[in-house]
């Protein structure tokens, strides 16, 4: 029995050492994907993209605005000069945030509290909570600051209210529901999963049965074959976000404000995309197993760098320049606004 035992067990050592790409993905890959991941995930979220709409003018809406920049927390990158410019830059996620100073902040913080308007991108609730409460702590502290310079029992010190009152406006997922940012996300994941693991294998599968080769030799031009392998795994992924988008609309209350139409056009650019790399994956493997951890290794990074879990303004610049090679990224950016956003081209 031991004697049999051990050669199985040799045996077994043997295919391994035959099948180098398999053992290097088997032990190699997950220690890059573990130190990948741990550098790049971070859900402390700053440097977020800010557009600024100051109508004052006045010194004391630079000071906020200096204390803005100054935190850390945001960037300001825009300056607009209409809340319809400002608008257009929330809907296409150019900015999470938006800072609205009105044009008398300055006499009305001389007499009783002025209010800025704080415009928040809430689709992400992860940046929009980050946002939200670095912005009420910012303030605060300048309450605090205007209140000092006032200690002589003015009308200003005696104000119930704070002199810099931060009106917060959540827009797309004004409670910060969670499945209203991560389901949407989920139906790209699905499709990019489908469509790259489907093709892989389909094509691998018919290579170790010969049937590819003698598909190759038969009069079927090569356009053909490869448009009778895409097509049926399109239909698949066709069916499969359909699904997903009813799942998302009655079971988790996800609203759909934008056209389908426009969805389903953009989803067909991104699976045939991905389809391209089925068939890249299916080129290099000799086996099924391998087009499957190669699949697998295309979609894991895909995950956790396109921002469907984790904000990608947490992440360091580097992860975010990986972040901006990843198809996902992308894609991710067309479904959510148009389902939470409803985007369009105008």
């Amino acid at each position: 029995m031991g004697s049999r035992l051990l050669g199985i067990i040799v045996k077994e050592f043997i295919h391994l050492r035959r099948d180098i790409l398999a053992l290097f993905l088997a032990l190699v890959v997950p220690v890059v994907m573990l130190g990948l991941f741990g550098w790049a995930i971070n859900t402390d979220v700053k440097h977020v993209p800010t557009a600024v709409f100051e109508q004052s003018g006045s010194p004391e809406a630079r000071e906020f605005l200096d204390a803005l920049g100054n935190s850390q927390y945001f960037e300001v990158r825009y300056w607009v000069s209409s809340h319809r410019e400002l608008t257009r830059l929330i809907d296409g996620g150019a900015a999470k945030v938006g800072v609205v100073i009105p044009p008398d902040f300055s006499r009305r913080l001389s007499r009783q509290a002025a209010d800025i308007q704080l415009i928040v991108d809430a689709s992400d609730p992860l940046v929009a909570t980050s946002a939200i409460n670095a912005a009420a702590s910012l303030g605060l502290q300048r309450s605090l600051r205007v209140m000092a310079r006032t200690l002589e029992g003015t009308a200003l010190g005696r104000q119930s209210d704070p002199p810099v009152n931060v009106r917060v406006r959540a827009w797309y997922n004004p409670d910060l529901v969670s499945a209203i940012f991560i389901v949407p996300g989920l139906i790209g994941a699905l499709l990019m999963q489908t469509t790259i693991s489907a093709m892989a294998v389909s094509v691998v599968r018919d290579r170790e049965k010969g049937t590819l080769e003698a598909l190759i030799v038969s009069p079927i031009r090569r356009w053909e074959l490869l448009l009778g392998k895409i097509v049926p795994n399109l239909a698949v992924a066709y069916g499969q976000m359909t699904m997903a988008l009813v799942v998302a609309r009655f079971v988790f209350d996800v609203p759909i404000r934008g056209s389908l139409t426009l969805l389903y056009l953009m989803a067909a650019a991104f699976m045939l995309g991905t389809l391209g790399i089925g068939i890249f994956v299916s080129a290099v493997s000799r086996t099924v197993p391998q087009a499957m951890q190669l699949a697998f290794l295309s979609f894991l990074p895909s995950i956790y760098l396109s921002g469907m879990l984790f904000p990608i303004e947490g992440m360091p610049l580097a992860a975010q320049y990986l972040a901006s090679l990843v198809p996902l990224t992308y894609f991710l950016r067309i479904v959510r606004g148009i389902v939470l956003k409803g985007v369009g081209f105008e």
